[in-house]
This record gives C-alpha cells, structure tokens and sequence, in this order.
C-alpha cells in the first residue's frame, strides 16, 4: 500500500513527457499562480516580466480579470499567461521560486484562466 500511496504522489506531482515538458499533472491541466508566501515587490516584479513578453490586457481596468489593489490576484493572472504561452513548462512557472503549479482551477467570476 505505501509504495501504491508513493507512486499515486509522485503522478500527482509532475507528468512529464519524454522532453521534461509539464503537460499535465495528474492528468488534469495545471495552472501557474503566484505563492502565498511571496512579498510585494516580487509581485510586482513578476507581473513586469511575464506582461513583457506576453499580452496582458486583460488586467487593465473594465477588463474582466481586473480587481483594484489585489497585487496578489494581478500577479497570479500575470505568470499563468506567461505559463501558459511558454507551453506549461514547469520552469516557467519558478519565477524567482514565487511561482506554484496547481491543479485547481483559479478561475473565479468572469476571470477565466486558461
């Protein structure tokens, strides 16, 4: 049974195909958001760098996904984008280790993450 319990974790984990790539975990989609844990200049920080590589107007004001002074929700939304254009690769998702792949959608109201 333990080593069952140990396999099922590391599947929840990570699935990777033959290249490294994250594709899913679980078998379910996965999303990049930001870590609790992390401060506000690293927030601030990774929504420059993911909303200068990627488009990110869908957190500009009257946009659906925008919440004034959530930094948190902002820079979650940010580096799912890069995440998800970069192709769900798992490094792309660190961002400075203040980056969490999870398998529960964050999608909340009329904020759909991809």
């Amino acid at each position: 049974m333990a080593k069952v319990a140990a396999f099922s974790l590391l599947l929840l984990l990570v699935s990777f195909t033959s290249g490294g790539t994250l594709m899913m975990v679980n078998g379910q989609k996965s999303w990049c958001v930001a870590k609790p844990s992390s401060d506000q200049a690293t927030l601030l920080a990774n929504i420059n760098y993911a909303c200068s590589q990627v488009d990110c107007r869908v957190l500009q004001r009257g946009c659906p996904c925008f919440t004034p002074d959530n930094l948190m929700n902002h820079a979650s939304i940010a580096m799912n984008l890069y995440y998800q254009a970069k192709g769900r690769n798992r490094w792309n998702c660190d961002f400075r280790s203040s980056g969490l792949v999870v398998i529960t959608d964050p999608s909340y109201a009329n904020c759909i993450y991809e």
